[in-house]
């Protein structure tokens, strides 16, 4: 029922737009003064390997993504200073703006996660939450934004180049 409602209730969609702005909001802000500041990932990177996730039996908790950050990230750098600050802009402007809500969001919780297993715990409890709450509701947080639009023209423009690839197969 409440799944329902969530995906369904216009009432429900006005309250996840409010939501979905607001989170756009701290994404965009987030990605924009990377953009403009300079940004330079390689320090947290840096620190997120020396100091990893402890369990209590003192071992990290998150080897592989130590390892991950350690044999991929930092000696490719350049390529995440670029993309963690345009992918933060990104996922903020499409949830500010409504247009492919769920795959921002999507983006937004792989980035949430990604801060999480390093380490970093400040807000993304509180994003990650609210972002699942956005992507459970799938198309109803993009209902009163330009989704409303753009998902149908991407299904009846997915469907059309099926039938037709399905056509030229037969």
């Amino acid at each position: 029922m409440f799944a329902n409602i969530l995906r369904e209730n216009k009432i429900a969609a006005g309250i996840l737009a409010v939501i979905r702005i607001w989170l756009g909001y701290n994404w965009m802000t987030a990605g924009w003064g990377k953009l403009t500041g300079g940004f330079d990932a390689s320090g947290f990177l840096k620190g997120a390997i020396a100091n990893p996730v402890m369990g209590p039996d003192g071992a990290p908790v998150y080897s592989w993504y130590v390892n991950f950050l350690e044999s991929f990230a930092l000696p490719n750098i350049e390529l995440f200073n670029f993309i963690v600050p345009l992918g933060e802009f990104l996922v903020g402007l499409g949830l500010i703006l409504g247009c492919l809500t769920t795959a921002a969001m999507f983006f937004g919780l792989v980035m949430n996660f990604s801060f999480f297993l390093a380490g970093t715990v400040s807000h993304n409890p509180t994003d990650i939450f609210f972002g699942f709450i956005l992507l459970f509701a799938g198309y109803n947080a993009g209902r009163y934004g330009l989704d409303r639009w753009v998902v149908p023209f991407l299904r009846k423009t997915i469907n059309k180049k099926a039938h037709t690839t399905v056509g030229k197969a037969a």
